[in-house]
């Protein structure tokens, strides 16, 4: 397993992601109140005893190189790493990144160096534990040139999914990205029995879809990628390698989201306060490495919470906490009622800085604040509604931001006191 390096995919701009990836880049954004998305496939990768890890971004990745530096360091010993490889420009090439093979065609020089055996190609905006070790021990059993982590998906989500068909031995024999033609999605769905043989708990009509994770041996890649212009794994490389490479299935029924996003983000990140959460952060077998922050206890004063998850530093006054996550350092003041609601905390405490702001930061008194992202160092004044009272799908405003009926305060953004929303 030493012979594995793995590459993290960081995503383009993030647009759908907007707000929240205005400052940083996608795999940057907090998730369940003291982690980064990108936490979550180091962490994979981490487990398997792959310890050499490259995160490949172009957008806003200052504070993900932060994040990275600060928080995984290998002893001289171990030779692993997890290290960014931004965008740059070239004699042969001045733009950004095409796609997902693209980025990783653009950087197989560094992938080369290594001289890994294989490559694991993960993505750095989804939620899921997956034993990688299994994924790579299944793909060489198979002596297969491309694995593809496969999960089973009902026909209601297939046609935003790269769709395939495989045999009963697992092998792929047919690939479709986003299928929008009723008559290939017949042709696409698996009957029971392939479903069963292939280990899948799935209900009847279920489509096998690409998790977006893949094992290539690093020769193949080298060849079906950095010798062909193609520009996305499932649009180009995948079709294309189907008809004369030995392309394999790793079949996976845990829990995944992909959460590219607002409402997305918002809707697993409230999963994780349920009493079981389909994604299971409590597990002692396979944490979700972050960065070591030292902070104390949360303090709870007179308050009324109700399946909800409080992380350390928040300080919560009689205030009411339903259904929604507390972030790191966060301030909640006498009054609040929050429900649904992600309150991402704050990078520091305000006593350590000077602020001339009318707005102190944090949650203010007697705030309602329902159905909504509050990103890090937001100031939400005295007495404001942030509860959507006019039932917007979408809109922008200066210190706002409504996607998907989920309200949005960016980072450092003031709502004044007595705004209703």
């Amino acid at each position: 397993m030493k012979t594995v390096v793995t590459a993290i995919l960081g995503g383009g701009q993030g647009s759908r992601l907007w707000p929240l990836t205005r400052d940083r880049a996608k795999p940057a954004v907090p998730l369940g109140g003291k982690f980064r998305l990108i936490d979550v496939p180091i962490s994979n990768s981490l487990h398997a005893g792959f310890e050499r890890v490259w995160v490949i971004t172009q957008f806003n990745s200052a504070s993900l190189h932060r994040h990275i530096s600060q928080t995984y360091r290998f002893d001289p010993f171990r030779g692993g790493f997890v290290e960014i490889l931004a965008a740059d420009e070239r004699s042969d090439r001045k733009d950004w990144y095409q796609g997902t093979a693209d980025a990783i065609r653009r950087n197989l020089i560094h992938l080369a160096d290594l001289r890994p055996r294989d490559v694991l190609i993960l993505s750095g905006d989804q939620l899921y534990l997956m034993d990688m070790r299994a994924f790579v021990k299944r793909h060489r059993a198979a002596s297969a040139d491309l694995t593809v982590a496969v999960t089973a998906v009902p026909r209601s989500q297939a046609k935003a999914l790269g769709i395939m068909r495989v045999d009963r031995e697992g092998r792929i024999v047919e690939f479709v990205e986003k299928p929008q033609d009723e008559q290939v999605l017949d042709r696409l769905t698996p009957p029971p029995e392939t479903l069963a043989a292939l280990g899948f708990k799935a209900e009847p009509g279920a489509l096998l879809a690409s998790m977006g994770i893949y094992t290539f041996r690093m020769d193949v890649l080298q060849e079906i990628v950095g010798g062909t212009g193609a520009a996305d794994f499932g649009r180009d490389v995948i079709p294309a390698a189907i008809k004369d490479r030995r392309v394999w299935s790793f079949a996976y029924n845990g829990y995944w989201r992909d959460i590219g996003t607002i409402p997305s983000f918002h809707e697993a990140s409230l999963e994780l306060t349920h009493p079981l959460p389909p994604l299971n952060l409590y597990s002692p077998d396979f944490p979700i490495y972050t960065h070591q922050r030292f902070l104390p206890g949360t303090k709870v004063n007179k308050c009324e919470v109700e399946q909800s998850i409080l992380c350390e530093g928040s300080i919560i006054s009689e205030s009411r906490i339903t259904n929604s996550i507390i972030g790191i350092r966060a301030i909640v003041r006498p009054g609040a009622k929050i429900d649904r609601t992600i309150v991402m905390g704050g990078r520091e405490y305000e006593s350590q800085r000077p602020s001339d702001a009318a707005v102190p930061m944090g949650i203010g008194r007697d705030c309602v604040v329902k159905n909504a992202i509050i990103d890090l160092d937001a100031r939400i004044g005295d007495g404001a509604q942030l509860v959507n009272a006019r039932g917007v799908d979408h809109e922008d405003a200066d210190n706002y931001a409504i996607r998907g009926g989920v309200i949005v305060v960016p980072r450092n953004a003031t709502i004044p006191p007595g705004t209703i929303i």
